[in-house]
Formats: C-alpha cells, structure tokens, sequence
C-alpha cells in the first residue's frame, strides 16, 4: 500500500519527504517527477540503496546530481544510471565508460543512446564480454569497429558480430573483403552465408554444414537454386525445413509436408513448432490477398500485418478461428472494427496462448461510453474491467465495481474519479496488495486519508 502511496501525483511535498523513510519498498518514491532539488539532494544524502537506485533511474532528475551518481561507490547505481544513457550528461557519461565495473560498461555497451565515440571505446575493451555485446546490440557501428569485432581474437566477439540473432534489426553487412574469411570460421559462418557468393563449390560445402544453422541460413537465401531447397526440405534438422517452409517459392505439396512433420509432436519438433509459431512472412504481408484463406496460422497472420487489405479481407481475418489471427488484424486495422466485431474478439479473449499476452497490456479497441456502462454488469470480468475506461461513469456503478469478486475488476476501478469515498477507503483493505496499492495511488485519496497510511506504517 505505501508503494501506491510513493506514486501518488496528488500527494504532498511535505509527506512525500517522510516516505523517505520507508525501507520495505523498491524505494519507488524517488521516480517520482516532482522532485525538487532538495529532495533530491536529501535522498542522496539518506543514502539507501532502493532510494538512490530509483533516483538513477528517474528520467527528470538535473544534470548535476547525474554527475555526482556517476561517482556513486555502488556499482549497481552506477549502472541503473548508464541505462539512462539518452538523458545522461556527457561529463556523466565520461566518467562511466571508463567505469572499473562491467555491469556498467556493459549498459553502455547495450545502450544505442551512447554518444558513437565513447561507445566505439569499448570495441578496445579489456573484457570479452564487454566487446561481445558492443557486437551484438551496436548493429549501425561504424565501419572500423565493425571489422573490429568481426576480426577479434575472441570467438565469441566475432560470433556475435556476424550473428544471425542481433538485439535489433537491421542486421549489418559484413565488409565483402571479410566475407570469405568469415565463411571459413565456424563461429562466423552462418552468419555470413547470406553475404556469400554462391558458386558450385560453396553451396555443396553449406549444404553439408554440420551446423544446422549454417544449412538453415542457406535455405532463407532467395536465390538458392531448386534443387538445394528440395534438398532442405527434407534436412534432418527439422527448424531448416521451416526455413524452406517459409520461402516464396516452396511449392504447395512440399510446404505442406514440412508443416505436416513439423506438427508431429516430439522432442526433436519441437524448436520447429516453436519457429512455425512466430513465423513472420513479409513476402505474404506485401501480397495479402491470396493467403488470408491459408491451412497455415502464420500465414493468415502475416497477412493481417498487412495496412492496405480490403474492407471484406479485414472483416474476414477479424473472424479467423484463430486468436492471434484476430488481434493482430484488430491492431493493424482498429479504425475498421465495427463496435459488435470489437466486443466479440475482447469477450471471446482468454490470453491462454503466451503469444498474445501483449494484448492484456493493450487498450487497442475503444467502446463507447454506453457500452462500457454497459459492461460494467456484465457477467464476463474481462468486459467489467473495462468499464472504468469511461471518465464518467456513474457513481452507482463505480462502487458496484469496488466491490467485484474480480481482482482485476476492482484494481481497475480503484483510482476513478467517481468512485465514492467509503468505496475507495475499502479498498485500502482489500486482500489483494496489488488493488489495495491502486487504491492508495488513486489522486482521489483525501490527504488526511494519505497521513493515516503513513502513521499506520510509522512513518
């Protein structure tokens, strides 16, 4: 409950200041935005390592006290702080490449905000480490330290350097002069196989790669000739077939084999099963039209990606048997779903597939007030949890609603304007911690209320 207290916008300054004190906490209270510099000065002061970390993290905190956290003894603050690189100061940000710590030269490492010169520092680090994720995560370095890292002494630099997994698209090219090289080294070689000239020679020898994702980055290349892809189709590793599976020019009967073999259950599908799952086809996404009918999940999903699908392929694919189906469309189309369609797809919703939780953080259909009024008695606790999302809701309603069997019903409704104040205060007490925080975070807490809940914690 002092959790929600520490991220109450209404509360004020003078008890903020005594929140200070709370020690069973994630020290929330310094991410607040309403900081002034004494404050700040007095957290640091106070000297708690929960206070001080949230006091690294908070985005609106001045220049000056950066600089001094830079210098903090605690290497944990140092790097909550490098996280913040975007907002950091450069003297700040001085100080921490060159920090004796890795956690922290890692963030740095990590960070796409670190200023290019400093961040091109640790292509020279010391640490493996270090260097390997300057590599993984620095897809857009300059050139220089590109061959850098694809030339390290340290295998697992140069692996991550010429990955076929790097921490954000787009992948980066390999120098053409480095390519040969690269397709020589095993740690290197699947990742270079989409830069490689093709002769007669390579293709045998990747085909008959020992490493399957060197054979499985083979079967994405659009210009393998036929009789290499029917060759994958068939490949004993069962993630290089789904390679072959996703191409443009796999024909239909050798497509559906591979999906036939991949959805047999068993230990060695399984990583395949798992691929076919979040399989994305842009070749599909450009040309939707002939695939919004397909046997295959991915594809009709692929397909709904898709912004310039006709008014009757949307309202199709907003009905598709398939949930994941049907909220990608609702999220790439949610100006074209009809309030009925919209209430379907949220009340038929379930979150069982863990490929479309994303959807309970979302708020991507909107109802009309009247029809969240409406929810608020409706059986389904999904569809009452939504009612709240309407500033005017009846005070009637409001408190029917605090008073929900559901959990999440109740959070829901916990910081609305028109809750009524003995409703509100009851929450305060509900069983569930996560309610009762939201129901002390609420701006609507009367001050005296807050006091209360700072003298029952003995603050």
């Amino acid at each position: 409950m002092i959790d929600g207290l520490a991220v109450n916008t209404a509360m004020p300054p003078a008890l903020v200041r005594r929140l200070f004190a709370w020690r069973r906490g994630g020290g929330n209270v310094a991410g607040r935005p309403d900081l002034t510099d004494e404050m700040i000065a007095e957290i640091i002061a106070i000297d708690d390592h929960w206070l001080v970390h949230s006091l690294a993290l908070n985005r609106l905190v001045p220049d000056r006290f950066r600089i001094q956290l830079a210098a903090h003894r605690d290497s944990s603050i140092r790097a909550a702080l490098a996280a913040r690189a975007k907002i950091m100061p450069r003297e700040a940000l001085e100080l921490l490449i060159a920090d004796p710590d890795r956690s922290v030269r890692e963030e740095l490492a990590q960070n796409l905000y670190t200023p290019p010169d400093l961040r091109a520092r640790l292509a020279d680090d010391p640490d493996p480490l270090i260097r390997h994720e300057l590599a993984r995560c620095w897809n857009k370095a300059p050139e220089d330290v590109r061959r850098r890292l694809l030339t390290d002494p340290d295998p697992m630099v140069r692996a991550a350097a010429c990955s076929t997994r790097f921490a954000r698209p787009p992948h980066p090219i390999p120098p053409a002069d480095l390519v040969p090289g690269l397709l020589a080294d095993p740690v290197t070689r699947a990742g270079a196989v989409a830069h490689a000239v093709l002769d007669a020679d390579t293709l045998r020898l990747l085909a008959e790669d020992p490493n399957p994702e060197v054979r499985g980055e083979l079967a994405r290349r659009p210009d393998l000739p036929a009789e290499y892809r029917d060759r994958l189709a068939v490949d004993p590793d069962f993630c290089v077939r789904v390679k072959v599976f996703a191409r443009a020019d796999t024909p239909d009967d050798v497509r559906a084999q591979i999906y036939a073999a991949v959805m047999e259950p068993s230990p060695a599908t399984y990583d395949a099963w798992l691929d076919l799952r979040i399989l994305e086809l842009p070749w599909v996404t450009a040309d939707p039209l002939p695939h919004i009918d397909s046997p295959y999940v991915c594809f009709r999903i692929s397909a709904a990606y898709s912004k310039t699908l006709p008014a009757d392929a949307v309202a199709r694919l907003l009905a598709d048997g398939a949930e994941r189906v049907r909220l990608t469309m609702a999220e790439t189309a949610a100006h074209l779903v009809d309030p009925v369609t919209a209430e379907s797809i949220e009340r038929s919703y379930r979150g069982r597939d863990k490929f479309t939780f994303w959807w309970d953080r979302a708020e991507v259909l909107t109802f009309a007030p009247e029809a969240l009024r409406r929810f608020a008695t409706d059986p389904e606790p999904r569809l009452r949890s939504f009612a709240p999302r309407d500033p005017d809701l009846p005070a009637e309603l409001a408190e029917r609603l605090a008073s929900d069997e559901d959990r999440r019903v109740r959070r829901a409704v916990a910081g609305h304007r028109n809750l009524p104040l003995a409703a509100l205060l009851q929450l305060l007490d509900d069983p569930c911690e996560a309610v009762a925080e939201a129901a002390a975070a609420s701006p609507y807490l009367p001050v005296e209320h807050m006091e209360r809940l700072l003298l029952l914690a003995g603050l």
